[in-house]
């Protein structure tokens, strides 16, 4: 599976990363390069996470859970977020004790060149990560491209911490440079708790996917009176949507399950994976007929209304 071969990429590649940075920063006594490390190491633990949700949201219905697996996904991203916003945290206490006992680097140049590496090879996993999720719909591998990319921009921060801390002399730079760091991270915890954590309450599908789903439905107007009491929500790349479907009364119930289909299977193929309930109801006489699109003009043509599998006396006198 796709998305399993790229989270063990992004394990990989952040094994390697928490090792060079961690051993770098030791050596230059950077707290700007050790909270880098800091931050990759909760990049392993989440791609780590990732790697187990994207294995287990895979799997299909089964009797414990009849409805899939795919809100592990949503929680492992909230797990996630949560981790960032504590390595936040923690930078942050780091470089404000910097700050006040002061701060000394030493060898910068160290500290460029594994900033420099970090930055380029995070770029290139985190791309194929994020272009890997939106091809699967997966929120955990989203999560864990969003880590890596916020690491992007969080090493060529330290880096030009480091390059100026080098020209000018002044080794405040490097902690200061840490607490920008730290904000970065928990503004993208931030961002990634919204996205993983509402979906867990059931909240409904962007208001652009609805409308998109209601376009659908309306392709098939001309089958049905009126549809109402839609309902979506989405756990892990899965999305649930039911609704009520108005239709003819004496419309026949094979016509009636052939517009279900069709509207089940163009908004499968919209949204591959969704799970689409249908509940039909009749119309009432007189009630819906300020609705009705003319389907089968059943109180007027008796033609049209037994090719619908309508029975004409009984549309001409519903009692």
């Amino acid at each position: 599976m796709k998305k399993v071969e790229v989270a063990r990429l992004s394990v990989l590649s952040n094994s390697v990363l928490v090792i060079f940075k961690l051993v770098v920063g030791l050596t230059i006594n950077s707290v700007s390069v050790i909270s880098e490390a800091i931050h990759s190491g909760l990049d392993l633990i989440a791609a780590l996470i990732a790697l187990f949700a994207v294995s287990r949201s895979g799997k299909p219905p089964d009797a414990e859970h009849q409805y899939g697996h795919g809100k592990i996904e949503n929680i492992s991203g909230v797990i996630e977020a949560i981790l960032i916003f504590v390595a936040a945290i923690w930078i942050i206490r780091e470089a404000a004790a910097k700050l006040i006992v002061g701060a000394r680097v030493d060898a910068p140049m160290w500290g460029l060149i594994v900033m420099g590496f970090s930055a380029a090879a995070n770029w290139v996993v985190s791309s194929l990560l994020m272009k890997t999720a939106h091809e699967t719909d997966s929120i955990a591998l989203e999560a864990d491209a969003l880590h890596l990319r916020t690491d992007v921009y969080t090493s060529v921060g330290v880096a030009g911490g480091l390059l100026l801390l080098w020209i000018t002399g002044i080794h405040l730079f490097d902690p200061l440079i840490a607490i920008g760091v730290a904000l970065l991270i928990i503004k993208a915890a931030y961002d990634l708790t919204a996205k993983a954590f509402f979906p867990l309450l059931d909240a409904s599908l962007p208001p652009e996917e609805e409308a998109s789903i209601k376009e659908i439905i309306e392709i098939f107007g001309t089958h049905f009176v009126s549809f109402h009491k839609m309902r979506t929500r989405k756990a892990g790349d899965q999305r649930f949507v039911d609704l009520h479907l108005v239709v003819p009364q004496y419309q026949n119930i094979a016509a009636t399950h052939e517009v279900c289909d069709d509207i089940e299977r163009e908004i499968t193929d919209k949204y591959p994976g969704a799970q689409v309930l249908i509940h039909v109801e009749p119309c009432q006489i007189e009630e819906d007929c300020k609705e009705c699109r003319g389907h089968g003009q059943c109180k007027i043509l008796g033609k049209s209304n037994s090719q619908q599998g309508i029975n004409p006396s009984k549309a001409n006198n519903p009692g």
